[in-house]
């Protein structure tokens, strides 16, 4: 592996930043599952183009599984971009949204992995609820296939 393309001085690992809008609920999701599935072979994180505050809900369905959520915080892709090297940079929203991230070349790899945004979704507290339950799910199960693959 390239040093360009890992997490840091004298880091083994790759980094991959998970990017999305807002930085309030998918990215931040992919971000802690990647550190409790892959945090020993990645290093990870997330940030958004317009960070807005971490969803409640996004902490409430993360702490649901267990994780802690004390560290997640909206970051900016500015903390990122041009400062550190990224390996993989994968953008998770929807093809339709004019707001995703197109910042290339950024990383040595861009994935998209789009995913509906939870936090757009109205309806009743049980059902906004539900839905970031499913979103959770679905994020979960491509992180654990990302790690599993060796990305």
């Amino acid at each position: 592996m390239k040093a360009s393309e890992t997490g840091g001085e004298g880091s083994e690992r790759p980094r991959v930043l998970f990017l999305c809008t807002h930085n309030s609920a998918r990215s931040q999701m992919a971000e802690a599952f990647l550190r409790r599935h892959g945090g020993h072979r990645f290093e990870a994180c997330s940030a958004g183009l317009e960070p807005t505050d971490v969803h409640p809900l996004t902490r409430r369905v993360l702490e649901e599984l267990g994780i802690n959520t004390a560290d997640l915080r909206p970051k900016g892709i500015n903390e990122f971009l041009g400062k550190v090297n990224v390996r993989y940079a994968i953008v998770m929203c929807e093809g339709a949204n004019a707001q995703c991230p197109r910042i290339y070349p950024f990383a040595s790899r861009t994935l998209f992995w789009p995913f509906e945004d939870p936090s757009e979704v109205g309806g009743s507290a049980n059902e906004q609820l539900n839905i970031f339950r499913r979103v959770r799910d679905q994020i979960a199960h491509r992180v654990r296939q990302f790690v599993v693959e060796g990305a």
